[in-house]
């Protein structure tokens, strides 16, 4: 809106009638994307760190309160009854963001935020199940993946309807797979794929959620870590030098992932430990929709398994722990298990670190796993 406003309407078509106003030239800085993704993401945090309070009190009143799972660690009990579904403020703020500072043009930007959208209404009938039914289950396991399918099944279609996707697969360290068609498996053996890169990074943000700060702070590195990668992968010319599948149009995308980082900014204010609010499954699961949306978008799908590394290490784990558990139990008669609880941040909890320390070591892997990430877009 504000890119149509101060460069669409005003800068080309005054700037002619002054030539020399200095206003009008400077009006000129809102068609770089680098300036509005600036901006996206201070009007992001903003709007978290103005509205985050009113946010929290409205979900007080409507005792909307997190319900824990007995068989989790006890240190969470003092932790039930604080308000969750708190990502209702980190998306809105996202949105908002994305809809003032992009460039609406874009499909790829509305592919986002419709992907973000659904999967945060996902979460949102998750939460108010469990809020509901005064328990830490709501949606089955099932209708979730259901949802989710359903959410991937309509981005390839869009993709493939729509755009001119590029239906190769780019794969980290060989230049040759963004560069030439070698890795062309065409729209069909590509649904597969976004089905397991969507789902996958959904649940994975989910899982990683169970301590105060602890997904939001990662999403914040990964998300700094992924704006690079889909402002590079947008701009023709270091698309060029660094070898990337060139997605035109999809460079818009930057301007909502700077907004997913002012909101991851702005939501950690109030969910640093001890947290006052819940991101919820609201949250959680658009988040990672987000994650994988981007990812797919950008050609850079394989590389996600680097950006979010914190949150693929959660996912395994819990995908360990139940294979042991199912394994042994039917070869022994009783199951055995590799952690002592999963997600891996619990098992650090039950080793006897304190929560502060499984967050902030954490988060410092986090930051090695994204600049993993970003060293790659010179190993090719």
């Amino acid at each position: 809106m504000i890119y149509y406003i101060f460069y669409e309407w005003l800068f080309k078509r005054l700037s002619g009638q002054q030539p020399e106003s200095v206003f009008f030239k400077a009006l000129n800085v809102f068609q770089y994307v680098t300036f509005r993704t600036a901006y996206a993401t201070i009007t992001a945090l903003l709007i978290s760190l103005i509205f985050g309070g009113r946010v929290i009190r409205a979900l007080r009143e409507l005792n909307v309160g997190q319900q824990i799972r007995e068989e989790g660690p006890q240190a969470h009990m003092a932790k039930r009854g604080t308000p969750t579904m708190g990502g209702v403020l980190i998306i809105g703020s996202v949105l908002i963001s994305t809809l003032l500072w992009a460039k609406l043009s874009s499909i790829y930007v509305w592919i986002t935020m419709g992907a973000t959208t659904l999967f945060a209404l996902i979460g949102f009938l998750d939460d108010y199940a469990k809020v509901t039914k005064r328990q830490s289950l709501g949606l089955t396991g099932k209708q979730k993946l259901l949802a989710q399918f359903l959410i991937a099944l309509g981005i390839w279609a869009t993709l493939y309807f729509f755009t001119d996707y590029s239906w190769n697969l780019s794969i980290p360290f060989f230049k040759l797979t963004a560069t030439s068609g070698v890795t062309y498996i065409g729209p069909w053996l590509y649904l597969p794929f976004i089905l397991i890169v969507l789902i996958g990074s959904s649940n994975a943000v989910n899982l990683t959620d169970g301590l105060d700060g602890l997904a939001i702070s990662v999403t914040f590195v990964a998300m700094v870590a992924l704006t690079a990668f889909t402002y590079v992968s947008g701009d023709e010319r270091w698309a060029r030098l660094l070898l990337l599948t060139f997605q035109k149009d999809v460079g818009e995308l930057t301007v909502f992932c700077g907004a997913m980082v002012g909101a991851s900014l702005g939501f950690l204010w109030y969910n640093a430990p001890p947290a006052d609010v819940f991101m919820g499954d609201v949250g959680s699961l658009a988040i990672g929709g987000a994650f994988g949306t981007i990812g797919i978008l950008t050609k850079q799908e394989l590389i996600l398994v680097f950006v979010g590394g914190v949150f693929v290490m959660e996912a395994i784990s819990v995908m360990l722990q139940v294979s042991f558990f199912k394994l042994t139990k039917r070869h022994t008669g009783t199951g055995r298990r590799l952690f002592k609880m999963t997600p891996l941040h619990h098992h650090f909890e039950m080793q006897g670190w304190k929560e502060s320390k499984v967050v902030f070591r954490f988060l410092i892997l986090a930051i090695l796993f994204a600049l993993l990430s970003l060293s790659t877009l010179k190993l090719r």
